[in-house]
């Protein structure tokens, strides 16, 4: 274990959500300033290897990791890319999950299973809002000049 992973360790420790590569960067930056971003990928993709980082889904435009270990799934916005975690049980509620019992069709073992809900989050849908009706307003002004 070498400094630079046992900061890069512990400043993941203390941030919350899904922080990318680069995010990690600029915290880690700050306790040891000559560290370059080629070596906090290069941990983080260690930390992968060995299990002590999960990798969110892929499908979210780039590197995303977390320490959360306990089963959830994720909540991501396709709009400001945010991604929020939802317990298995939440999820369950709404029916959007059913746990599985049994081998997955063709024989495909599941290791893991991450669902993804893509969608608006709430600040997302209101600046939505916000944008369509200024939208109308200008269409309206726009229609009833001479």
């Amino acid at each position: 274990m070498t400094h630079q992973r046992q900061v890069i360790y512990e400043v993941m420790q203390s941030m919350h959500g899904h922080p990318s590569p680069e995010e990690v960067f600029v915290t880690v930056k700050e306790l040891i300033p000559a560290i370059s971003l080629a070596t906090v990928y290069k941990n983080i993709h260690i930390f992968l290897a060995s299990g002590i980082l999960r990798e969110v889904s892929p499908h979210h435009g780039s590197l995303r990791v977390e320490m959360n270990s306990h089963l959830h799934h994720h909540l991501v916005c396709t709009q400001c890319r945010s991604i929020r975690d939802i317990s298995e049980a939440e999820l369950i509620e709404f029916g959007g999950c059913r746990p599985v019992e049994q081998m997955l069709p063709g024989g495909f073992l599941a290791q893991r299973i991450s669902v993804d809900v893509l969608g608006l989050c709430a600040q997302c849908q209101q600046t939505a809002a916000h944008a369509i009706a200024h939208s109308r307003i200008a269409l309206q002004e726009a229609v009833s000049m001479p």
